[in-house]
């Protein structure tokens, strides 16, 4: 070991101006076993600084080199983890815990001793040493000897020394004189002692020679020691006179240290101080204005407002652990909630008389909107009460109940106002929608140029009533539009509704986005509210007696949010609550005046709600209208219904020609009608639904009312309704219903087909009688030469039955099917001259047949008929100019 010392000190401490006190052979706890020495140095330069380095071998040579260095007085604790028994582990804890195992307990031991020695003398730091043997720690010795002690201390320390250059160079040349020294060691020890032995006797020969030196040296020394005491003596008493000015200093520096804690905890209590009084002071005008404050006049309301604000502001001041306990302090916060509840009851006491004033003075009746049908404007109301909106947010934090109680006041008075004038607003709709008809005015007693009725409210309600028994006679149907002229539909009363329900809707609208706004911002039901201290808002204790636990801050700004928009919403429909049923009542209303009201009142509550919910889907306009839309929507299923129960229900003269059925010519009337009022609207769809409905209802009943029909032909009535049905949708060019209009073409052209064949075996009836046997023998398999063999079909047969019909004749029974015709179809739809033009080309293709038939079954007989096609045309034309 003392090599490896050696070799260490040489190599790595020495450049480095440090010297090697102490070594341990160590490797790390339960790893693989490294080897590695722990070396304790100390620099040789002042300052001292004593170091612990890890030194390891370097796997490419016999050289060591530095792994880590750790500073002594980083040194935490040493752990030699057993006193009694020998234990080769150690820790050393600097800035965290470094675990060995030493190669030996006397090299452990030897370690730590070093150790511990470095501290006392040069750091003297509080170092713990843990499980270590009291043997091999050093007492601790007194000041004066301190630096003796020391100086042993560095003798053993310094048990080896590093040679000098010149005793080098002394060894190096004695050993180049005796070659023979590394090869025969003992020669050359025995010649090193011989020349220790001459050099010995030549000391002791210039000792004795020199006694009178020494004698003289001693006497020297002994008068040096004499002085060393003397001055020993005066530095004693030295040391007690500055003994005694340390002893001064002291106190005089623990005089100064209790003056320095005096004047912290004064400053400290001054800033303290400061801060009750600056954060808990409310001045004599604030409690001036909060105890005796205008609660009427601007200025009054502004002063108040800013002491409500003061007062809150300091009931929340947070203060410090232990102020509470101060009897100030506790008499300011008493002051405080005194305050508080004096301000609160004045402010609620004004609010409510407020209140009650405008809710009695705005209970005005409607005479003055009688003519223009309009809601008085409660804007001046709003705009007086918005100037007590933030002490209703004081309010609202310091004294709920308070604020609960007066919102509930508030909802109380405003909807009885409310009530009154949206009742009073709703009766003059109706009497106003109810004198849109001459009809309605007779049976419901009502002056249409005053817009008053002529009993009391009770009037109206018997209008509902009597306006529900005679539906018949005033809601419309597609039956009855099919009966009545233009005039008689009076579009101008429809458009006077419509103008008056969307002046409702307009009217309502202003007034619930107004008041939903007013409420919101006087309330302050909107905005988060603050979080409340104990004193501005005592919490309430759980069942237990403990303080209930809080949610955590983003969930409670969420429900403080949700719970606002739910107030809002319950106030506004408490406010507001004779709206939803007011509206229903005049749907109802103008739905028993006239069922296709439903339409106009369709697309314009339809527009409103989707104007609603672009503002705002959960406002109670959005969600009221949103109701009553569904009960609009209804009522127009309800009136489509109606329309195909009636056009089923219909029944048809026996005694007359049908013609165009009113329910066709009705649903050509619905249908422009619908288009109108549709134009742009959001609801498209329903009218769309609506018209396949009543088509395919139409259709059916078209094909129902001709199989009945006794009068007139099945064929011209198909044919008929169906040209009208295709011509009006043609017309209207409605996108959802083109395969019912190419239906309704398809219909058309085969009746018509198939009621000109019918028609065409009258004038010509032996002639087509002959034919048709002819025909018939022909399918049976005779040949077509060989028909005219035939005793019922041979050519005197046809001579015979051809002279019956001479031209004269043939024009005689043309005229008589002219006049059949014209009796079977109907003057509003002018088709004879098409059915006219139809039967001549039919009868000019059945000339031609018969000349083929003659030509191909008998063959060269020369018979033809007694007309020509040139005939024909003549006969068909004078015959429809005669007429």
């Amino acid at each position: 070991m003392t090599a490896i010392k050696h070799a260490l000190q040489r190599d790595i401490f020495t450049p480095n101006d440090e010297r090697l006190l102490g070594i341990v052979n160590v490797c790390k706890a339960g790893k693989k076993k490294k080897n590695c020495f722990l070396c304790a140095t100390v620099t040789t330069e002042r300052p001292v600084q004593v170091k612990v380095v890890k030194v390891k071998k370097s796997d490419k040579g016999d050289f060591y080199k530095r792994q880590l260095t750790w500073e002594l007085r980083d040194l935490i604790e040493v752990d030699a983890k057993d006193a009694s028994k020998e234990n080769p582990e150690f820790d050393l804890h600097f800035e965290k815990v470094y675990r060995w195992v030493a190669s030996s307990t006397a090299e452990k031991n030897s370690f730590i001793s070093c150790i511990w020695k470095l501290n006392q003398r040069y750091l003297r730091k509080k170092v713990e040493f843990v499980n270590v043997s009291s043997q091999l720690l050093e007492e601790s010795v007194p000041s004066g000897e301190s630096q003796s002690v020391a100086g042993g201390d560095e003798d053993t320390l310094d048990d080896y020394q590093e040679l000098s250059a010149r005793e080098e160079q002394d060894i190096e040349g004695m050993m180049e004189v005796c070659e023979y020294a590394i090869s025969n060691a003992e020669a050359f020890a025995e010649q090193l002692s011989r020349e220790l032995q001459v050099l010995d006797g030549a000391n002791i020969q210039s000792i004795m020679a020199s006694e009178k030196q020494v004698n003289t040296l001693m006497q020297l020394l002994d008068e040096a020691l004499g002085e060393v005491d003397t001055i020993e003596g005066k530095l004693s008493s030295y040391e007690e006179m500055l003994q005694s000015v340390k002893d001064q200093m002291d106190q005089i520096s623990q005089s100064n240290r209790l003056i320095q804690i005096s004047n912290a905890n004064n400053g400290k209590l001054l800033n303290e101080i400061q801060f009750l009084v600056h954060n808990m002071d409310l001045s004599k005008g604030h409690i001036r204005a909060l105890q005796d404050g205008d609660l009427t006049s601007p200025k009054g309301i502004e002063a108040c407002i800013n002491a409500a604000e003061a007062l809150l502001q300091c009931m929340n001041v947070a203060l410090w652990p232990g102020h509470d306990k101060l009897m100030a302090v506790k008499q300011q916060q008493h002051l405080f909630t005194d305050l508080r509840d004096t301000f609160a009851r004045r402010l609620t006491n004004h609010l409510n008389n407020v209140f009650v004033h405008q809710g009695h003075d705005q209970s005005s009746t409607l005479s003055q909107h009688t003519v223009e049908l309009t809601l008085p404007k409660h804007s001046p109301l709003h705009r007086d009460l918005l100037r007590y909106a933030k002490l209703m947010e004081w309010l609202k934090i310091t004294h709920r109940e308070k604020y609960e109680g007066l919102s509930r006041t508030y909802v109380d008075y405003m909807s009885r106002l409310y009530e009154r004038e949206i009742k009073d607003f709703f009766e003059i709709a109706k009497i106003k929608m109810a004198g849109t008809s001459k009809e309605a005015k007779g049976k419901f007693g009502l002056h249409g140029s005053s817009g008053k009725l002529t009993g009391s409210t009770s009037s109206l309600n018997k209008l509902s009533v009597q306006g529900s028994n005679s539906r018949r006679s005033q809601s419309s149907s597609l039956l009855d539009m099919g009966n009545m002229s233009a005039s008689d539909l009076d579009v101008a009363d429809r458009t006077k509704f419509d103008k008056i329900f969307e002046q409702v809707l307009s009217e309502l609208e202003p007034l619930c986005l107004a008041e939903q706004d007013f409420i919101s911002k006087f309330f302050k039901l909107q905005q988060h509210p603050p979080v409340l201290p104990p004193l501005a808002q005592p919490e309430a204790e759980d069942s237990d007696g403990g303080v209930p636990s809080r949610m955590p801050p983003q969930a409670e700004h969420r429900h403080s949010l949700s719970s606002d928009k739910d107030m809002v919403r319950l106030m506004m429909n408490k406010v507001f609550q004779s709206i939803e049923p007011e509206l229903n009542s005049l749907i109802a209303l103008g739905d028993k005046m006239d069922s296709f009201h439903s339409l106009y009142m369709l697309v314009k509550m339809s527009h409103h709600v989707w104007t609603a919910e672009n503002v705002d889907p959960a406002s109670f306009l959005s969600t009221t209208l949103g109701n009553v839309l569904v009960t609009v929507k209804r009522n127009f299923d309800k009136c489509i219904s109606v329309q195909i129960r009636q056009m089923e229900e219909v029944k048809i003269s026996k005694k007359s020609k049908v013609g165009i059925l009113p329910f066709v010519t009705g649903f050509e009337e619905f249908a422009e009608l619908a288009e109108t009022i549709f134009r742009n609207a959001e609801r498209r769809g329903d009218l769309d639904k609506a018209y396949v409905k009543l088509i395919r209802a139409v259709f059916m009943n078209v094909e129902k009312v001709a199989n009945e029909s006794q009068k007139t032909p099945r064929d011209v009535v198909m044919m008929e309704n169906f040209h009208h049905i295709f011509s009006t949708l043609s017309q209207l060019k409605i996108s959802c219903l083109d395969a019912e209009r190419r239906e309704a073409k398809h219909k058309y052209t085969d009746h018509l087909q198939s009621y000109v064949i019918n028609s065409l075996g009258q004038p010509l009836e032996k002639l087509n009688h002959f034919f048709e046997g002819v025909e018939a023998r022909v399918a049976q398999g005779i040949r077509e030469e060989e028909v005219s063999y035939q005793l019922a079909f041979n050519k005197q047969e046809l001579r015979k039955v051809i002279k019956e019909y001479p031209g004269k004749e043939v024009k005689k029974g043309l005229d008589n099917l002219y006049k059949k015709v014209d009796k079977h179809l109907c003057e509003e739809e002018s088709l004879l001259q098409v059915v006219w033009h139809s039967t001549q080309d039919e009868f000019i293709r059945q000339y031609k047949h018969f000349e083929d038939l003659i030509g191909r079954c008998y063959p060269g007989s020369g018979i033809t008929m007694e007309f020509t096609i040139q005939d024909m045309l003549e006969y068909f034309s004078s015959i429809a100019q005669s007429h």
